[in-house]
């Protein structure tokens, strides 16, 4: 299991049908032989995730990747961004490109299932407490958000986020909705800066929107693949950037903020392939504590996101 405490096997078959490891390697090895004329050596690894699977097979030229899915209400989000993460990968980003089936299909479905097939990225988690890897992501980042930005197909993405508010709205409904937990000072301070924030006139286009260490593969300093692009929607560039330098340390299990030094990295590598105008930066200085206290969890905090969220607030 990726995220969850569970016992894997009664997920794999109270969820995939599969009543041990070896029948659902068996499918896997069916799947790929028929729609992609791919035989596989072995079935090496399964994870689960909520209704997704990953499956890691040998295969005589190189391990491969299979995903699939069994919520169909997934379905058509899946086969665009297959679509999308192939047409980035023609334009050079560091993305895990889909394998094509016989068909040219990027995304399978069948019998209630929709899969896909990738080659294995050589490379580790980001490690944030290498600054180099954390820049190469913040660089990384700004070219994938120029690269979103010029996808012709956007509009096909189904959409996930909600109808466009202005983001002194957005700040302010949430303040007003989801933060009682918080200190009322931090509460205030918060409000101030959304006040004292210039108009919103900042970029609005498809961004990934978890972009964290779960999802980058970094080899030699290098960021060698951006992963799992099923959360991409249409939203500001500066929300996703602060949300990113946030959230950069997440993984699995127990996973909590990272230092002021690891964000100061990965906004200085994210600069240097795009400089922030100074309206962008002051918005930045609002967007970054609005993620860091939305992390804030209502009752005990073992990681600490509070302390590292106010930490971030501005001193009286």
């Amino acid at each position: 299991m990726l995220w969850e405490v569970q016992d894997p096997r009664h997920a794999l078959d109270g969820r995939f049908g599969f009543s041990d490891e070896e029948s659902a390697g068996r499918w896997v090895a069916a799947m790929l032989d028929e729609y992609w004329d791919v035989r596989i050596d072995s079935c090496e690894r399964i994870v689960m995730s909520g209704h997704n699977a990953l499956a890691w097979v040998g295969t005589p030229s190189g391990r491969l990747l299979a995903k699939w899915s069994v919520a169909p209400e997934r379905f058509p989000r899946l086969a665009e961004a297959a679509r999308l993460t192939s047409w980035l990968h023609g334009r050079g980003l560091p993305v895990s490109a889909p394998v094509p089936a016989r068909d040219g299909r990027l995304q399978v479905e069948v019998d209630g299932v929709s899969m896909g097939l990738q080659r294995e990225i050589v490379g580790d988690l980001l490690d944030t407490a290498d600054l180099n890897q954390v820049r190469a992501a913040g660089a990384v980042l700004a070219r994938l958000q120029d690269a979103l930005a010029a996808y012709p197909d956007a509009d096909q993405i189904p959409a996930l986020a909600v109808a466009y508010k202005p983001l002194t709205t957005r700040i302010t409904d949430w303040l007003d909705s989801r933060a009682d937990h918080l200190p009322a000072a931090a509460r205030d301070t918060l409000r101030g800066l959304v006040t004292g924030a210039s108009p919103d006139r900042l970029p609005w286009q498809l961004v990934h929107f978890d972009f964290r260490s779960a999802n980058i593969l970094c080899a030699h300093g290098e960021v060698t693949a951006v992963i799992d692009f099923e959360e991409t929607r249409h939203e500001h560039r500066l929300v996703e950037l602060a949300r990113a330098a946030i959230l950069l340390g997440t993984r699995y299990h127990n996973w909590g903020p990272v230092s002021a030094e690891v964000r100061a990295a990965f906004l200085a590598g994210y600069q240097s392939e795009r400089p922030l105008t100074p309206a962008e930066t002051g918005w930045l200085d609002v967007l970054l504590p609005w993620q860091a206290l939305a992390m804030v969890p209502p009752g005990d905090d073992p990681t600490g996101w509070r302390p590292s969220a106010l930490s971030q607030l501005p001193r009286p």
